[in-house]
């Protein structure tokens, strides 16, 4: 594997980099892509991979990495979701969890596992497993535990079949909450049975503008009508009903490809995609900038319905204060942190998602 950045110089990239890890983002390393297949046939690719991507991520200090093979990158010839017997899929499983252990005892920490599978590669699999339909399922199984964020392309893919047998079309509010459902509640295969994610775990990938992708297109409307569906928060859009009554309210978000089609004004308004995220997740820029970053405290129980502790896992910096932040990224409390461990009452809150602020630090909080 090799990674030559453009625009600017190694070291160039590195800095940028740092910069935006101090401000408490994550900046991740996407591997593959609709013109670059990576097929492990053996072991020695494998390890060759596992080697060069190491030092790749150690080189830029990312702080994950995101797997988006496509087309002769993974293929299926037989065995099972659970127990698959293809090379390039066993060879991909060894080498993300060697690439993981090898990661956190260097660094200490967790790396960042995202996915972004073409949608035949997963839902696909309900229609069929075998070539590329379903192949991503034993990868994602596999991994699940260390998985931080699928987000399947919905986008370049056709029509597909949700877990209620009818089959949805791309470009559409029902496309987009069926295939977000089928991965959350699983579904049968001819390969077994696939579970399902938690819905933290799901987010969904769109492209930003028409230009963005060959197919798939769907505007911010009809994406809106449909998360909104999906978080509970808005009304049926289409014919697709949801198996769970009230939708999954923690949903991982939105992915797009890509943000630079969205900055351009050629292919839609300027940062339509984002603009259409920031009103569908918080209604405001202030919470969209509440980027969950390394855990610097803990709170418990979480969800909560009575109260919940606040633990520091350092000394707290004289002064330091506590907010607390609805999801519209309206302060709706705030207390000096005066002890490392302190209760904090929600009892008489209103039931959602909250994040909680200390210092760059923030986690999200459920009250119910």
């Amino acid at each position: 594997m090799e990674f030559v950045p453009d625009q600017v110089v190694p070291a160039t990239l590195i800095n940028q980099i740092q910069t935006v890890q101090s401000q408490g983002r994550k900046v991740i390393i996407s591997m593959g892509g609709a013109t670059s297949p990576i097929s492990l046939d053996n072991i020695t690719e494998r390890d060759a991979f596992v080697t060069s991507m190491g030092v790749i991520i150690n080189t830029y200090g990312f702080d994950g990495i995101d797997i988006d093979f496509e087309g002769s990158s993974l293929s299926v010839t037989g065995g099972t979701i659970s127990a698959p017997v293809d090379a390039k899929i066993i060879n991909l499983i060894n080498a993300i969890k060697q690439i993981m252990q090898n990661h956190f005892a260097t660094h200490n920490k967790k790396l960042i596992l995202t996915m972004a599978p073409e949608t035949a590669f997963v839902q696909g699999g309900m229609s069929a497993y075998g070539g590329i339909w379903g192949a991503y399922l034993p990868v994602i199984d596999a991994l699940r535990d260390s998985l931080d964020l699928l987000h399947v392309q919905f986008y370049n893919s056709g029509s597909m079949y949700g877990i209620n047998g009818s089959v949805y079309t791309q470009g559409t509010a029902d496309f987009i909450v069926a295939m977000t459902e089928a991965v959350i509640q699983g579904f049968t295969t001819s390969g077994g049975a696939f579970a399902g994610l938690p819905e933290t775990k799901v987010a969904i990938g769109l492209p930003a503008c028409s230009s963005a992708a060959g197919g798939g297109f769907t505007d911010t409307a009809v994406v809106r009508s449909a998360m909104n569906y999906l978080l509970g928060t808005g009304p049926q859009p289409g014919t697709y009903v949801l198996a769970q009554s009230g939708g999954y309210p923690l949903l991982g978000g939105m992915m797009t490809w890509s943000v630079n089609w969205d900055a351009v004004s050629t292919c839609g308004s300027v940062y339509e995609f984002a603009d259409n995220f920031s009103s569908i997740f918080s209604g405001t820029t202030s919470s969209y900038e509440m980027v969950l970053t390394d855990v610097k405290f803990s709170i418990f129980p979480n969800p909560s319905n009575d109260f919940f502790y606040f633990n520091a896992d350092t000394p707290l910096i004289e002064n330091e204060i506590i907010k607390i932040y609805n999801a519209l990224g309206e302060e709706v409390f705030s207390i000096a942190a005066t002890n490392t461990k302190q209760s904090i009452d929600v009892s008489t809150w209103t039931a959602g998602i909250y994040f909680v602020k200390c210092g760059i630090y923030v986690q999200k909080l459920i009250v119910r």
